[in-house]
């Protein structure tokens, strides 16, 4: 979450962002076995983020 939301808002989110699919904050969603697969989801969906950005940025491979 810190990649897309940076470190401070992405903790503030964990909080108190209450995911409408599970009716739960994401840390206690996490917390209750969701997967974070699924739980990351609910979030991009929620947050509007788009598909381009849900898998976090690009790392250039090792040489």
């Amino acid at each position: 979450m810190e990649g897309e939301f940076g470190p401070n808002y992405a903790h503030v989110l964990a909080d108190s962002l209450v995911l409408s699919q599970y009716q739960m904050s994401v840390k206690a969603t996490l917390e209750a076995g969701v997967s974070p697969r699924d739980v990351w989801d609910a979030v991009c969906d929620q947050q509007d983020v788009p598909a381009e950005r849900r898998l976090g940025r690009d790392i250039a491979p090792k040489r």
